[in-house]
């Protein structure tokens, strides 16, 4: 990022090819939809991009590209619900059931499991566990305390446990969440 401050587009790049996944699935998992996770990851280039004089060389990149993308997931969600209160319904379309619908629904995946916890909890567990950030990172990430993301975290894996033994799959059938 240093290197990217300075001018160097070859740092550039490797910071983007590099990071490029793992913000595209932190903006997967929050919002389940690939389209919007693609104009999100576009949006956080740009903003890293005009941004980049803000980053203090020595310090860890990826608190400092997380708080953008919470910022920017923040601004995408203020944006989506004013559009949304100003659209009207159209007549309503029947939702077809397949077999294929009905196997994937027996299966959760990630995005489903974390789909009903609150907003905060799912970002702090998908930077710890998806992302393997630390309890400092996440922190400085959110603009949190440490205790706060390790209660976020707690209340987090309770909701996952109570899911998962709803949709049977509890311990035995499941690794066990931390």
């Amino acid at each position: 990022m240093a290197r990217y401050q300075q001018g160097d587009l070859a740092a550039a790049n490797s910071l983007i090819q590099c990071m490029s996944p793992r913000l595209h699935r932190f903006f997967v998992v929050q919002y389940s939809s690939r389209e919007h996770a693609d104009d999100l990851l576009q949006e956080m280039w740009l903003r890293i991009h005009k941004a980049r004089h803000t980053y203090r060389p020595g310090e860890p990149v990826l608190p400092w590209l997380y708080a953008i993308a919470r910022n920017i997931r923040v601004d995408h969600y203020r944006k989506s619900s004013r559009t949304t209160d100003h659209e009207q319904p159209l007549d309503e379309t029947p939702e077809v059931e397949t077999a294929a619908a009905e196997e994937m629904e027996l299966i959760p995946n990630l995005d489903v499991l974390l789909a009903p916890l609150p907003e905060s909890q799912r970002e702090v567990i998908t930077m710890l566990k998806v992302e393997g950030m630390s309890l400092e990172e996440v922190a400085r990430a959110t603009s949190s305390s440490i205790g706060s993301v390790k209660q976020k975290a707690h209340r987090g894996y309770e909701k996952l446990r109570e899911r998962l033994t709803m949709l049977g799959l509890g311990k035995g059938q499941v690794g066990e969440l931390p």
